[in-house]
């Protein structure tokens, strides 16, 4: 979730001069504009405004492709797609975790993406079967509150979250899309027994936000002592004021643990799109180098999967997070919804 996103995509030619500044004019990998003068794709958004649309003004910029945005949440996003099916008038779809994604490749909606823009991304931020691929990424954390906790006072695993001495001093947006990917991602890595209770914990531990940036707050302010979110939320609120952050460390649980799970945010091409070579070339620049250039350069704080492009100088560079291995195309988000419920969080 981004309570931050504009409410329009009109400023993207702004947004491009801003978070495109100091970015490299050349790219490698990325897609020529040949013939695609005057050509235009939709693009189905669920990942922040501002960076996307500073992605397609620099790829509008390169192609001549022209790319109207309609911008919602992930879940908003996929179960749109899936509810148009083929008549769908998307010809793009990128999201901020990757179950939304999953869920429409088991609708079978998505085309195969180009081999060469599969080969831009490692393969630990892509599923197998390449029908969608990561675009950017982002680490679970406990942000907790500087003058309440110390790092030598953080539990060493996300699962020590559900114990009774947490109770009343820990918050999440449980609701939220970033949680239950954060949640899809302890399902598979330990079942469904063990993150029932877990839930359950969480349930009688934590107070429940509407969004991150709440739970961020709150921890800045001392109503609670720690909240479990992605690490971007304060490096973007730092880079701003800071009132949300100033009082607000950063714990990375490392380990291969559940709580150092790495969210990876997808593209994929629609099956239906009547622009397919268009859309290809979409996602191929976002892959690219100057794709993710703007990435690195920009405001998102987000983390860079493709063409080798290092990460915001700012962050814990994503080789040292020990983060656990996942497969991002088999993220479950029905059976998750289940547990969710059954656990009283849905």
């Amino acid at each position: 979730m981004h309570r931050w996103k504009s409410t329009s995509v009109m400023s993207a030619g702004a947004m491009a001069a801003l978070m495109l500044a100091g970015c490299s004019g050349t790219s490698t990998g990325s897609p020529s504009g040949s013939g695609d003068a005057g050509a235009s794709i939709t693009v189905y958004n669920a990942q922040h405004e501002e960076l996307t649309s500073a992605w397609v003004a620099e790829f509008t910029k390169e192609t001549g492709i022209k790319v109207n945005l309609r911008n919602g949440e992930d879940p908003e996003m996929a179960n749109q797609i899936i509810q148009e099916g083929k008549a769908s008038p998307a010809d793009v779809f990128l999201t901020e975790n990757s179950p939304a994604m999953d869920q429409v490749e088991n609708a079978h909606l998505l085309a195969k993406l180009d081999q060469s823009t599969l080969d831009q991304v490692p393969a630990k931020y892509r599923p197998a079967a390449g029908d969608w691929t990561g675009i950017a990424a982002r680490s679970t954390v406990l942000a907790y509150n500087k003058t309440k906790l110390t790092e030598a006072q953080m539990p060493k695993s996300l699962m020590d979250l559900s114990d009774p001495t947490w109770k009343d001093k820990i918050g999440a947006s449980t609701g939220g899309a970033d949680f239950q990917a954060i949640v899809s991602a302890m399902y598979q890595l330990k079942g469904s027994d063990a993150t029932l209770a877990w839930l359950k914990g969480i349930k009688d531990n934590a107070h429940a936000y509407q969004d991150d940036t709440p739970v961020l707050a709150a921890v800045n302010k001392g109503d609670i002592e720690a909240g479990i979110l992605y690490h971007y939320y304060s490096f973007v609120d730092q880079a701003d004021t800071g009132e949300n952050s100033n009082n607000v460390a950063l714990h990375y649980f490392k380990n291969q643990d559940p709580g150092a799970f790495v969210s990876v945010s997808g593209g994929a091409v629609l099956a239906s799109s009547k622009h397919q070579s268009q859309a290809q070339k979409f996602i191929a620049f976002v892959t690219s180098k100057s794709g993710q250039e703007v990435l690195e350069n920009g405001k998102s704080f987000e983390y860079t999967v493709g063409s080798g492009v290092p990460a915001n100088p700012k962050l814990v560079p994503l080789t040292e997070l020990q983060a656990p291995t996942i497969d991002p195309g088999t993220l479950n988000g029905p059976q998750v919804n289940d547990l969710m419920t059954k656990a009283g969080l849905l």
